[in-house]
């Protein structure tokens, strides 16, 4: 749509009535002579006068123009300095009556001398004026009727906040300002284009009425509160279309003259406008009520700016991503900067610039939670008593949205001006650069912009490149969308060695991948760029990793049976304790059967899971509950415990590791299975951050392969391992004396529930070979389970019996041949005990009943207990054992839940 003069507009007679009564003629007679176009309009101090007069109503507005050019005005004296207290309430804070009046009960409670008060627009309005405006331009009749809307609103509240002479007196403003804003939109609606000075002009009424009204408030409880038009104050200079610098010496001119006249103790001002050096009414900008409060702040030299919120101060994180974060109780200037311009919800950086060269802190409050102390942003403290004291990192911030451009090519080395040309082409398109990173070897650079403009970069870069492409001197230049930044931000960083490797590690122990990373001289904070889906996995993280929150696991529980139920039952009886003390939380969102599963993504509620498992368990899917786990992007880390011994199970172990889930099993199928698996997993846990623990695969609860790696990794070596194994076998020849039978013994057992529901699949020695495969795999050896010679208990001719109890039927039956072995034993002051050997040095391994004297450490065993004896370079004359219980529902969970709390202290938990 072509643009309208403005001079057509206002002497077409639809307009010329409605503004006549309001434009006096002088100004009329000089806008429509020099017919002047809507785009040059801002550049013309006339229409700042124009529009001010517009707009002259008894108190309604002081002109800025006047004031500038009354030099008769009493010289006076504006007291500065600490007696001074200065509020700033956004829009939340005064979004109805009801909040008005809470925020006028803050200011009249402030004992402070003097009070300067800066508010912004009610809530929403802001919005409904620039709605208004593109009502306006789109030639949308509706724009009357949203005007309609928004003095209904603006009515209401004062009728329910005022009464008498300060109700009528504000009604009649509001009224005459509407009609003010009509004639306004109507010149807008005919052009079909609004200039910035008007549209700065329109928006800027929402601060105008929120101001009044809260000073009428005010003065209803009896104090000297007047009103401040900070267009009448604040001078500023346009720097760009969304960017304004204050005029401070102006400003400081105009503050003195305006408290001549309206000297008083309790100043409510506008937020977010204010005027340029013609007297032209502008604004701040988006987000620019904090910025007017902190430029009054260093105006009046206050003694403390508080911006009231409706959150309790700056977090560590964004709880919204972060659970866990917490309220910070300082900041410093540096520290505050680097977050807001990250993302934070603090503060806009440049907010920060006025109140820093007077040292005047800035303190972040609640409106809706007046207990709560907030955080105050102020110069750093070195003896500052944070959330964690002398924390290096105070919090992290996150960037969404992004796509990262990386320019490379051995064109580039060297070469004077490359750097220069890229980012000159950027400029051109408007496009914002987030972040930049180049290696020293200049063969690349690559920063970040937001994706929404990563089009229009690529496009000019690649028009600006064009030769350089062609002929081979660039190599591409390559658009990576979805991404995101995490920032760390801290000042102490700057003295503290290692938080580069922590934070890193951090990243690395989450499998996140990191794309670039940037970091300035300053050390204030280290910034990563990470893929989108990442990135709340990742600020979890490193949130976690620098103890600002627990260690989150994500857990999910494979198997419910007898082992599985007992670590549940043992996870909810230590869950508190774990949380309070080691900062860990162990959250099980997901338990699966081979035929029902349940998932919560909260966490399951452990008191009740069996119950929860029937009544809302839904049918089992072992890719569908791998998903879940995995899935959850609100905790950054996960781990499957198996607790079957299913072999199907133990073959999704890869898959697991390779999707960046952590494996804890009692499942020996993986470790004592076809040697190119085992060999495949340790492979992929050795190359990678996913962490694979089976300590109860081979003694339940006892420490031997974490002991047999403590030998090994500490230079020693294996000659020779050797042991019981077995809690069921050590139990039945502990009680194979005098003249007990064997089945009798064997019958004893499964009725005490030593065994398994068939006895024969612990008497095979099966289950004895996988330990021995086990631990000889971990000494180094390349064992098959297969070639293994194993002693089998079981007699022939029942190895093949239908069931369990055909099998205990015949066993006696057999007892001769055990019975006679014992003997020979006892007659040579020797027991019998079933043992599993690792032979290193003749790299064999075997599993066999054999003979021990009385003296032996083996000879001295009592119940199901289990023993192992290392044999090593270092222990060669008196072996290494390890003794204790092997066996058992509790001591196995046992073993499982301290593989896990092992691998939480892994990924960061304090130990």
């Amino acid at each position: 749509m072509p643009v309208v003069s403005l001079a057509k507009v206002v002497t077409s007679p639809a307009v010329a009535g409605d503004l006549a009564v309001r434009v006096p003629f002088i100004y009329w007679k000089r806008l429509v002579s020099n017919r002047v176009s809507f785009g040059k309009l801002r550049r013309r101090s006339c229409i700042g006068q124009c529009v001010r007069s517009e707009l002259q109503s008894p108190r309604v507005l002081g002109s800025v123009t006047d004031l500038a050019l009354d030099n008769s005005v009493e010289n006076g004296h504006l007291p500065k300095g600490d007696s001074w207290a200065v509020h700033k309430f956004g829009g939340t804070c005064v979004g109805n009556s009801e909040r008005i009046k809470d925020v006028a009960d803050v200011v009249v409670k402030d004992d402070s001398e003097r009070k300067l008060v800066v508010v912004s627009a009610m809530s929403k309005v802001t919005d409904m004026m620039y709605d208004l405006i593109h009502r306006a331009e789109s030639r949308d009749d509706s724009y009357l009727s949203a005007l309609s809307g928004v003095l209904e609103k603006h009515r209401a509240t004062a009728v329910d906040l005022l009464d008498g002479d300060e109700l009528s007196s504000f009604l009649a403003r509001l009224n005459d300002d509407i009609n003010n804003l009509k004639a306004m939109l109507r010149a807008i609606y005919i052009a079909g284009h609004a200039t910035e000075s008007f549209s700065d002009f329109v928006v800027g009424h929402g601060e105008l009425w929120s101001a009044q009204m809260l000073a009428a408030v005010v003065r209803k409880s009896g104090l000297d509160c007047t009103w401040m038009d900070a267009r009448d104050v604040l001078v500023v200079i346009p720097t760009s279309s969304n960017q304004v610098d204050p005029d401070f010496v102006e400003s400081e001119k105009r503050l003195e003259k305006w408290f001549t006249q309206n000297s008083a103790k309790i100043i409510i001002a506008t937020g977010f406008i204010a005027s340029t050096p013609q007297n032209i009414p502008t604004t701040l900008k988006r987000d620019g009520s904090d910025f007017s409060a902190a430029i009054m702040s260093a105006l009046f030299r206050s003694h403390q700016l508080t911006i009231w919120t409706d959150v309790d101060g700056v977090y560590s994180a964004d709880p919204r991503k972060v659970s866990e974060a917490v309220v910070l109780k300082t900041l410093s200037y540096q520290e505050a900067w680097e977050m807001s311009y990250f993302g934070a919800n603090v503060l806009h950086p440049r907010t920060i610039i006025p109140v820093m060269k007077y040292d005047i802190p800035i303190v972040i409050r609640n409106i809706f939670n007046l207990s709560a102390p907030g955080t105050m942003i102020c110069r750093q403290i070195e003896d500052e008593d944070g959330y964690k004291l002398d924390a290096p990192v105070k919090g992290f911030a996150t960037i969404d949205n992004l796509a990262l451009v990386n320019v490379e090519g051995t064109g580039m080395a060297g070469v004077p001006g490359t750097a220069s040309a890229i980012f000159s082409a950027v400029k051109e398109v408007g496009a914002n650069v987030i972040m930049i990173s180049q290696a020293s070897s200049e063969h690349s650079v690559c920063f970040a912009v937001p994706e929404k403009e990563v089009k229009a970069v690529s496009e000019a870069l690649n028009s600006r490149f064009r030769q350089a492409l062609a002929g081979g001197r660039l190599s591409q230049i390559e658009i990576i969308p979805n991404c995101s930044i995490l920032a760390a931000v801290g000042q102490k960083m700057a003295s503290t060695p290692g938080v580069c490797a922590t934070f890193f590690n951090a990243l690395a122990k989450a499998n996140i991948n990191i794309r670039a990373i940037a970091q300035g001289c300053s050390e204030f904070n280290i910034t990563v760029v990470v893929k989108r889906e990442d990135c709340i996995r990742a600020l979890r993280a490193v949130h976690s990793r620098f103890y600002l929150s627990r260690t989150t696991l994500a857990v999910g529980i494979i198997g419910p049976g007898l082992i599985g139920g007992t670590l549940l039952d043992q996870i909810r009886d230590q869950a508190a304790v774990l949380k309070e003390e080691f900062k860990i939380d162990l959250r099980v969102i997901g338990i699966t059967g081979s035929s029902k599963m349940l998932m919560s993504e909260s966490g399951i509620d452990l008191s009740r899971w069996r119950e929860l498992m029937k009544e809302e368990g839904e049918k089992a899917d072992m890719e569908k509950f791998t998903q879940y786990v995995k899935g959850n992007h609100f905790i950054p880390n996960s781990v499957m415990v198996d607790c079957t011994a299913d072999a199907d199970i133990a073959s999704c172990y890869y898959d697991w590791l390779l999707r960046g889930i952590h494996v804890v099993t009692p499942n020996k199928k993986a470790n004592s299975g076809p040697l190119d698996q085992y060999l495949k997993i340790r492979d992929l846990q050795r190359k990678s951050y996913t962490h694979y623990f089976y300590e109860a695969t081979v003694g339940a609860g006892l420490p031997i392969i974490s002991t047999l790696r403590g030998l090994l990794e500490t230079g020693d070596k294996i000659l020779r391992i050797e042991g019981i194994f077995s809690g069921t076998l050590s139990y039945l020849f502990n009680n194979f004396v005098g003249t007990r039978s064997f089945s009798e013994v064997v019958a004893e057992a499964k009725q005490a529930g030593f065994t398994e529901p068939d006895p024969r699949d612990d008497l095979s020695g099966t289950d004895v070979a996988r330990k021995v495969t086990i631990l000889a795999r971990e000494s180094g050896l390349k064992l098959d389970l297969e070639g293994l010679p194993i002693q089998n208990l079981v007699p022939k001719p029942l190895q093949a019996c239908a069931s369990a109890e055909e099998f205990m039927e015949k066993l006696p039956q057999f007892d001769e041949e055990l019975s006679k072995q014992r003997e020979e034993a006892e007659a040579a002051g020797e027991v019998l005990r079933y043992v599993g050997v690792v032979d290193a040095v003749e790299k064999k391994g075997t599993v066999e009943l054999k003979r021990y004297k009385k003296d032996h450490p083996f000879a001295q065993l009592s119940g199901a207990d289990n023993i192992i004896a290392f044999t090593t370079k270092r222990y060669k004359e008196q072996p290494l054992i390890v003794r204790g219980p092997g066996a058992g529902a509790q001591v196995t969970a046992g073993g499982i839940f301290s593989d896990i709390l092992r691998l939480a202290f892994y990924l960061g938990a304090p130990s």
